[in-house]
């Protein structure tokens, strides 16, 4: 580490001390705010490098400081072959060194696999610890957004053939205030397995479904949710078609009512 030497304030070999220590300082901070992106299990997350360094002794850790070998996929994205899902709630733990899960979460035993494979004792201990995760009379209230646009390959630029926004939520109250609010897109209702009900809004142009998109996520946050995860997924289904997802995970507190 660099020390500055005592030299009085007048003697110009303190004024370089001074440069020189800005200028690593500078160096330091740029280093640890780099974005690195992470490809786990197909699924991309870009995040500062500091993140995944959080927790030095976990394999993150290890992996970053290079005393693991790493992999790389044909983006140049570092390669993970674990649950690119549920890696999720491991980079929000490392963000914030707090577990925040769904109210309704139900992969717990594959949430402990995948913290105790990254080796993040405190996320292993707050998995194990039998406190609730919220207070007793409170729940998380989860709204899902995904974008979805099917892209030619053989376009220069790369032409968007069709794109269509879906918004996926238990939250009645929340899909009939965009129901009331947004009459003018074209949009239909479905009932989801887990008894969710999805708005699909579309097919759309690229410039509809970006206004669209914009518009929707100021109105979920207007409505007391703050966006707690973002991811993209690449796929190809044709020879001459890709198609990409984005998703955005909105979450907010709420109360239990008694019956």
């Amino acid at each position: 580490m660099y020390k500055l030497t005592k030299h009085s304030r007048d003697n110009p070999p303190y004024l370089l001390d001074v440069v020189v220590f800005s200028v690593l300082a500078i160096l330091l901070f740029f280093q640890m705010t780099h974005p690195v992106t992470l490809n786990v299990g197909g699924h991309l997350y870009t995040t500062s490098i500091s993140t995944p360094q959080r927790y030095p002794d976990s394999m993150l850790g290890a992996m970053f400081r290079g005393d693991l070998p790493t992999t790389r996929d044909t983006q140049g994205h570092y390669f993970i072959d674990r649950d690119g899902t549920l890696f999720r709630y491991i980079l929000n733990f490392l963000r914030t060194s707090e577990l925040t899960l769904p109210g309704d979460f139900t992969e717990m035993d594959l949430l402990r696999k995948e913290a105790d494979f990254y080796q993040i004792e405190p996320l292993i201990q707050c998995l194990n610890d039998p406190k609730p995760l919220y207070p007793l009379d409170t729940f998380e209230q989860v709204v899902e957004l995904s974008s979805t646009r099917k892209l030619s390959k053989y376009s220069n630029p790369v032409a968007v053939i069709i794109t269509q926004l879906t918004i996926t939520t238990k939250v009645h109250s929340l899909l009939e205030g965009i129901s009331n609010n947004f009459t003018k897109w074209n949009k239909h209702m479905m009932d989801t397995r887990d008894c969710q009900v999805s708005f699909t809004f579309g097919p759309c142009d690229y410039h509809q479904e970006v206004s669209l998109r914009v518009h929707l996520m100021d109105y979920i946050t207007k409505q007391g949710f703050t966006i707690r995860n973002t991811r993209v997924h690449h796929m190809s289904e044709r020879a001459n078609e890709n198609t990409v997802e984005h998703h955005w995970t909105f979450c907010r507190l709420a109360y239990k009512v008694e019956d």
